[in-house]
């Protein structure tokens, strides 16, 4: 995927500061969630460095013609305005049932109390509504792909 024209500069400033000018390892420019408050709340616990992974419905990646992330993919993460924050380099990706997503992984994610159960919650009422948004339903069994990251970039005056 081509680095979007309005990401170009963020992109350039990353490659001189680490001597990463490989395009090819771009995968995608986004903001966390599915409304402003969410997408912000997130991109600011990746700054803060306490969210490290992403949870994804393998069936929405899919409705929506996308590849999960594997490791080594470079990522920028916007807030919902689509303004560049950081840029993130995917280290792990493994899909499971939702039931299986284990307690580590949703301290990993770093979201509400990293416990989870609130994992679970959260997760259940986001991935209802992505599953509405495509035509289906939010099963336990649904595959959830689980991808772990590093911030790899980050501007001081971000």
């Amino acid at each position: 995927m081509p680095i979007p024209a309005n990401l170009q500069r963020f992109w350039g400033a990353f490659a001189s500061a680490s001597g990463e000018p490989d395009d090819s390892r771009f995968l995608e420019a986004f903001a966390f969630g599915d409304s402003e408050s969410l997408a912000n709340e997130l991109a600011e616990l990746v700054l803060q460095g306490v969210k490290r992974a992403t949870a994804a419905s393998l069936w929405a990646l899919r409705a929506e013609g996308r590849q999960p992330a594997k490791p080594g993919d470079l990522s920028i993460v916007t807030n919902w305005a689509g303004q560049p924050l950081c840029i993130i380099e995917t280290e792990a990706v493994e899909t499971v049932p939702f039931s299986e997503v284990t307690a580590e992984f949703a301290a990993t994610e770093g979201e509400g109390d990293s416990s989870l159960s609130f994992w679970r919650a959260a997760h259940t009422e986001y991935f209802t509504r992505e599953c509405s948004r495509i035509g289906r339903v939010f099963e336990q069994t649904m595959p959830v792909v689980c991808e772990r990251f590093r911030v790899v970039y980050q501007p001081s005056a971000v």
